[in-house]
Formats: C-alpha cells, structure tokens, sequence
C-alpha cells in the first residue's frame, strides 16, 4: 500500500452474520458505485482476516475483520456536465439548488461523472470559488448522496470565505425534514453528543469521545404514526451525517437508512429519508438575511400520505 491509499477497517457484527462481502460493502461505501467495489475485489484491494478475498459472493461471519484499500484517485480534472439543476436562487455571488436524491455532491473515489458538481461547472463555467480546488470548485458544504434538499454554492473567493465563516460561526439556518422510527415520547429535545468515526467501521461515523467532534442537533415532531415519526432537525453544527447518526444513537433511526438504521426496512425509501428543506444565510455582498424554503420531494409525500392514511384507518 502506497501512502496515498487510504485503508478502512470494518469489523463484522452479528446482525450482518451470513451476509455476501458485496452487500455489505455497498452499505459502507454508500457514496460510491457498485462497478467501482466491483474493481476492489479484481485489483485485489478487500481482504478478510487478512487474506485477500476475491470473491463478492463470500458470506461474512461474526466477528470478520474486512479490510478496504482504496487507490489514490486517478482523476487529474473534473469535467462539466449538461445536467439539469433545479435552481432555487442565483446572483453574482450565490448559487442555492434544490439538490435531488441519488446525486453526489462532488467526485471521489468511485464516482466522478454526474455530481452537481460536473453539473455547476457547466452552468456557471469559471464563475465559481477556487477555494476547495478542482475536485469541489463552489462548494461550501454538502448533503449525503440519498438526502434531497437546499445547498448553497460560492461563485467567488469572496463569497466562499463569508459563507465558511458564517458555518463556523454557526449562524446559518438548516432545518431539514425526517421521518425516523418509533414515537417520542416528548415533542422536542436536543442531541448533544460528539461525533467522530466508528471505531469498528472506519466508514461510518459515531457517537464516540475518540478523536471526536461536539455535535448538536435540534429536533421537533411534526407528525405522529404510530411507529413512525416525522421531524423537523435543526443543526447547530454540521458533522459528517450528524442527523443520521444522531437520531440512531436515541434509538430513532431514519427511515430507509441503509447504514445507521435497521438491516430489514419496512418502507421502500431507497436510502435515508432526509430532506434538508429550509436554508437561511447573510449574503455575503449585501448583509441581507436571506431564507429558502423546498417542497418535499414526491416519493417522500407519498410515503407520508400512505402513513397518514393507514394512521387514520387503524385510529
């Protein structure tokens, strides 16, 4: 292994007992395409119980110690793409799009053609901050791939410093839309715990006092359905799938959340259902407060009416 490979562990527990290699993989490196896991197991790079392991039908066992290497990327550029953007606002210093669920945010290792990067690049050409480079050209912070919602972009050096300062200022407004499992108790409360990466799955995040960052997240009910609730979470800070690991951690995973939640999902949501819905922020030119506010995507009223539906029905 060269040093600009970077190597995962992760330890196998006894839900995921029986499980093909392929599938599991494909839970943990959730922001990347099966074609690229594929080419891990022909280059060699997935070992168990340190021996390599070239087969993706390989069933793992309780307590398997999985070890990923992946290569150093092999992308020099990143090129704009002519893919449609639901633009929400746009003016010389700022872009805010309504991001759809399914699209990476920027290029990484097993997925560097159609992101909304690919997709700013050609909308905005040059007109994009510098600051992150070229893997992330305007990006000032992201959503996971399967969460939907608002996301601003810098058009400009300038507007990328105010905008990263207000973050760590904490002073921007991101309320997002959930629907997790179970019924509170209360209607609102707050998650104040540190997040940092799983000690036994160097892919995921945690609650963990290793190596770890304080993480707070505002929640509310909106809806209840029995044995699905549906929230509005506030974040105070912004950590790497802070809500998702959050609300697993107080026993309320998110629906449909392959990762943090239950191996068998009841609702076919294809992926964590999480809309980031409202996004406030200063303009960095003007000083003015601004506010956006995004529908929720069709698949997940759907979801919701069918609750409401089946709530009213055995209520």
């Amino acid at each position: 292994m060269n040093e600009k490979e970077q190597k995962y562990e992760i330890e196998i527990d006894a839900e995921q007992q029986g499980v093909r290699i392929d599938l599991v993989l494909s839970t943990a490196l959730a922001e990347t395409s099966r074609s690229f896991i594929q080419k891990l197991f022909e280059k060699g790079k997935i070992s168990v119980n340190g021996k390599t392991c070239d087969s993706k039908k390989y069933k793992v066992k309780t307590g398997d110690r999985i070890e990923i290497v992946i290569p150093e990327p092999e992308i020099l550029s990143v090129e704009a793409e002519n893919i449609p953007l639901d633009i929400v606002y746009e003016d010389d210093d700022v872009l805010v799009v309504n991001k759809p669920k399914g699209m990476v945010v920027h290029p990484a290792v097993g997925n560097y053609n159609g992101t909304l990067v690919n997709a700013i690049m050609y909308h905005c050409g040059d007109r994009l901050s510098s600051i992150n480079g070229v893997i992330r050209p305007g990006i000032v912070h992201r959503i996971d791939k399967d969460t939907s919602g608002l996301l601003m972009i810098a058009k400009n050096d300038a507007a990328h410093e105010s905008l990263s300062k207000q973050l760590a200022d904490h002073s921007i407004t991101r309320r997002y839309r959930a629907l997790v499992y179970h019924n509170f108790k209360e209607d609102e409360g707050t998650v104040d715990a540190p997040i940092g990466r799983d000690p036994k799955n160097r892919l995921r995040q945690a609650v963990t006092e290793q190596n770890s960052k304080r993480a707070v997240t505002h929640y509310r009910v909106l809806e209840r359905f029995g044995g699905y609730t549906l929230i509005e979470a506030e974040l105070e800070t912004g950590r790497t799938h802070q809500i998702r690991v959050h609300m697993a951690h107080i026993k309320h995973p998110l629906a449909g959340d392959v990762v943090y939640g239950p191996k068998k999902h009841t609702i076919k949501a294809d992926g964590q259902m999480l809309h980031a819905k409202v996004l406030g922020f200063v303009h960095p030119r003007t000083g003015e407060y601004m506010e956006f506010d995004s529908e929720l995507p069709a698949y997940f009223e759907e979801i919701l009416n069918k609750l409401r539906k089946d709530t009213n029905k055995n209520g």
